[in-house]
């Protein structure tokens, strides 16, 4: 494996993620300047019924301008494993429980300024329950079954991207 030297400042630091300046000799001895967005990473939920619905939730996103239908999904707290944190967000989001949870796949979303790596959980046999999102969160719960999101998906209506990969891979696998 190459290897590389990095030091850094910070330029920000937020409530959820920090950005810092990297001065870099990357592979092949090549000096670069690099600006990261860092974050603990994140947990994605594909909540699946038995009778095959999945559960998606629609909220406000500043950045797209507008309400996205997304998978439940949420940030790591410290020194939360990438389960917890799916556990907790699809109680949070939805108020539904699992006892059936399988790791499908991690990424990153967009490696070439941010250093976010997201973990995507299948949850099976869920039981309902009252949700209890934080304080800022209006989210509305829905079910669809997977032909209507496949839909959603060729007239974009779903736009979010860990949505879009997640039912996609799903849906692979499930081929």
């Amino acid at each position: 494996m190459a290897r590389w030297r990095s030091s850094s400042q910070v330029i920000f630091r937020g409530k959820v993620f920090s950005v810092r300046r990297h001065s870099v000799v990357e592979p092949g001895g090549v000096p670069a300047t690099r600006e990261l967005v860092h974050h603990a990473g994140s947990a994605v939920i594909l909540p699946r019924f038995r009778d095959g619905r999945i559960i998606l939730v629609r909220q406000f996103r500043l950045a797209a301008g507008g309400s996205l239908w997304e998978l439940p999904a949420g940030s790591l707290e410290k020194n939360e494993s990438a389960l917890h944190a799916a556990k907790r967000e699809l109680a949070e989001e939805t108020g539904h429980e699992s006892s059936s949870w399988r790791k499908l796949v991690q990424y990153y979303p967009s490696p070439g300024f941010l250093d976010e790596k997201l973990t995507l959980f299948l949850a099976r046999n869920i039981r309902p329950g009252p949700p209890c999102p934080e304080s800022d969160e209006r989210i509305l719960v829905r079910s669809f079954p997977m032909p209507e999101l496949l839909s959603m998906m060729r007239t974009g209506k779903i736009r979010d991207g860990k949505t879009l990969l997640g039912l996609l891979y799903f849906q692979w696998l499930a081929s």
